[in-house]
């Protein structure tokens, strides 16, 4: 009776031992402690665009006055506009910061220069894709159209283009909206004069003051500059289509800014910005 109760109680062990062998086999293996999830290799940047972050800042040619797209605070010198915003991101996806970016003030007529000698890396400042444009520098796709347009003053008598005739059109330095409106004009059989300005607010002053019976350049600029005596005429002409530019030769960034702008535009950060502007 002794044996036989011991015998069991042997076997009873056997059995469990085996069964708390088997539940340990389904616990899952413990990952050694102190290991990381590898993280994913950045991704390399094209030569030319390298070379600017490697450089530690961008350097941006902008518009500073003109509303919602390039203005600088007189007091405190910042700018503000939708181009500058368009720089920021730039600089974010080269993987620089805001205060890496060094703006210039440009006009339409140093623009240009100031990419040629390379004082600059980009220019975005309301400058205009042209075929004779595209052979002096590099073009970005499209990232605003515009066209051109007409204020003047409401007392004027100016209701439209062919109310121009023997009238002065005040246009900047440098840009296209001259041949533009001269194109329209000839087409409407009409004669005008134009006067040209370094700047945008020195042909408003004109308008202003009666120098000029028209200030012309494109309807998103004109509109920064609308007051409670002036209108902005129906007549537009002209379309206008906004690039960044750079240098000749510097492929690599223009292909790099261009994937911006699309991924701008496909996760809804470009219309953002751009009602953010009132554009």
């Amino acid at each position: 009776m002794k044996k036989t109760v011991l015998l069991l109680l042997a076997l009873v062990l056997a059995f469990s031992a085996f069964g708390l062998a088997g539940c340990g086999s389904e616990e899952p293996a413990e990952e050694p402690a102190g290991e990381e999830p590898a993280e994913e290799p950045a991704a390399e940047l094209p030569a030319g665009v390298q070379a600017i972050k490697d450089s530690g800042k961008l350097r941006v040619g902008v518009k500073a006055d003109v509303p919602n797209f390039g203005l600088q605070d007189a007091a405190t010198g910042e700018f503000e506009g939708m181009e500058i915003d368009l720089a920021y991101a730039l600089a974010e996806r080269i993987g620089l910061t805001a205060d890496d970016v060094e703006f210039e003030a440009v006009t339409a007529k140093t623009r240009g220069p100031l990419l040629d000698n390379g004082q600059l890396d980009v220019v975005i400042a309301t400058f205009t894709i042209k075929p004779e444009r595209l052979e002096q520098w590099n073009f970005s796709d499209t990232y605003y159209q515009d066209e051109v347009g007409l204020l003047v003053k409401k007392d004027s008598g100016i209701a439209s283009l062919s109310d121009l005739d023997g009238k002065t059109v005040g246009v900047a330095q440098g840009a296209t909206t001259r041949d533009a409106v001269q194109v329209e004009a000839d087409a409407a059989g009409i004669k005008v004069t134009f006067l040209e300005f370094a700047s945008y607010p020195e042909i408003n002053a004109a308008l202003e003051s009666g120098r000029v019976d028209a200030f012309s350049v494109d309807k998103s600029i004109l509109s920064g500059y609308v007051t409670d005596d002036s209108v902005i005429l129906p007549d537009g002409f002209s379309p206008q289509d906004y690039g960044i530019a750079s240098k000749l030769g510097t492929d690599d960034l223009r292909d790099f800014i261009n994937e911006m702008l699309v991924d701008m535009q496909g996760n809804g950060e470009m219309d953002a910005l751009l009602a953010k502007w009132g554009l």
